[in-house]
């Protein structure tokens, strides 16, 4: 199922009548669309040089989470770590910033150019434990090309 949403993806960041928030927020709206439990989606990047994440373009319910400090939460771990981070029941994890009492699992990959860790694509989930090496594997393509188009 992921993997037959790639030519839209593709398909989406090739439309360069459009601004890069408009296509990365068409994304969020495919994702969340189409995969079953994707409930939340959304873009975070480095806030200029400050060590913080802003919220980009997302797809769900809106979050008080619209600046992250590296280190704080899921994200900031990410951000600091430059690696993918499952968790597979966010009750059991300590460092988590809950932006809705339905999230159950969450997913966080790394947006790198040219090497540096620039953002990453977060997603949340109200149903337990249901990412696996599939996601990971497809939101990294996703990452890649988003970064064709920073």
């Amino acid at each position: 199922m992921l993997d037959s949403l790639r030519p839209q993806v593709l398909s989406i960041l090739n439309e360069e009548s459009e601004s890069v928030d408009t296509r990365l927020g068409k994304i969020c709206e495919l994702l969340k669309s189409n995969v079953p439990y994707y409930d939340w989606v959304g873009f975070y990047f480095k806030n200029g040089d400050k060590q913080e994440l802003k919220l980009g373009p997302y797809a769900g319910a809106p979050t008080d989470h619209t600046i992250i400090p590296f280190g704080k939460g899921i994200c900031g771990q990410v951000a600091v770590s430059n690696q993918n981070f499952v968790v597979p029941d966010v009750s059991a994890q300590d460092n988590y910033i809950a932006c809705s009492i339905t999230v159950k699992a969450e997913i966080v990959v790394p947006l790198f150019v040219n090497g540096e860790n620039v953002g990453q694509i977060d997603i949340d989930s109200n149903t337990p434990d249901p990412f696996t090496e599939a996601d990971e594997r497809f939101l990294e393509f996703i990452n890649q090309e988003v970064a064709k188009i920073l």
